[in-house]
């Protein structure tokens, strides 16, 4: 490792001591209580010498904690590890990660800069580096950063739904179209699952999530997925959508409007919000096939 690497290895290192120290009210306090229950007392024993451990092992065993849902210990092992020889940008890309889960961005985000820089064509670090972009609102940027990754891999289904989210949240409707429904061909159930893996939960609005709802029951009834249209339709009406407003005169929804579990959905609403559905503005028309 060159001194120009290891100098800044250490200023990661720095910025993560002081992200615990920031953090120790809570999070330590939350640590310690984590510490004292039977699962700790399970992996705890197992775990290799911070100091002293192999650097793989001290990678596996951040993987281990992480997966356990303890990301403030996985990031003292991912830490540790970088001081050892590791392949650095690999674990950078976990660090940031886990920082992301920390909600600490701009630190994930330094994380995956440096990632980025050692290994111009990891696909992942540049996606990552798109997350951390998107998740402090920088839309434009994540917008990049997610292209870049879809140049380096078109077949993850995951980086399209990212950059599909992105350009939604800049209005950009036809085109988040297209690569939510590029992620679909890859991936049927790629919006069915969580996580930073995942394409809209944390920072969509009300009103952006019962559109973003609306036009996934659009794009699922064009490809004549019946089970998935009334799902989508069900998560926008939840947000006081108005689902029956927007699908009149839509043909992908012709043969719904009717629809006995659409009209279910319709009236399960009007209980719930008093008789009345809120709308909130009319969803943009896409582009037909």
């Amino acid at each position: 490792m060159s001194v120009r690497r290891a100098l800044w290895v250490v200023m990661v290192c720095l910025c993560c001591a002081g992200l615990q120290a920031q953090m120790f009210n809570e999070a330590d306090a939350e640590r310690d209580l984590r510490h004292q229950r039977t699962e700790w007392a399970m992996v705890g024993p197992h775990l290799p010498d911070l100091k002293t451990g192999a650097p793989a092992d001290l990678v596996m065993a951040g993987d281990v904690l992480r997966a356990r849902r303890m990301p403030e210990d996985a990031v003292d092992y991912y830490r540790a590890a970088l001081l050892r020889g590791v392949d650095e940008s690999q674990v950078l890309n976990r660090l940031g990660v886990t920082l992301l889960e920390l909600r600490e961005p701009l630190q994930a985000r330094a994380c995956f800069r440096r990632a980025t820089l050692l290994k111009k064509k990891d696909a992942e670090g540049w996606n990552n580096l798109g997350a951390s972009e998107y998740v402090m609102g920088n839309f434009t940027s994540a917008v990049y950063y997610y292209q870049r990754a879809v140049k380096l891999n078109k077949k993850m289904a995951t980086f399209h739904s990212n950059l599909g989210t992105a350009y939604f949240d800049l209005k950009n409707y036809e085109d988040a179209q297209k690569q939510f429904e590029t992620a679909l061909k890859l991936d049927p159930s790629i919006f069915q699952k969580a996580g930073f893996g995942g394409v809209q939960a944390h920072v969509l609005s009300p009103n952006d999530r019962g559109r973003f709802c609306f036009e996934m029951a659009r794009l699922a009834a064009r490809q004549h997925q019946d089970a998935m249209v009334i799902e989508w339709l069900g998560k926008a009406i939840e947000t006081g959508y108005d689902i029956k407003v927007e699908m009149r005169g839509d043909s992908s929804f012709e043969g719904y409007l009717h629809d006995a579990r659409v009209e279910i959905l319709i009236k399960n609403a009007k209980a719930m919000h008093g008789g009345q559905v809120a709308a909130v503005g009319p969803a943009p028309a896409l582009p037909a096939e």
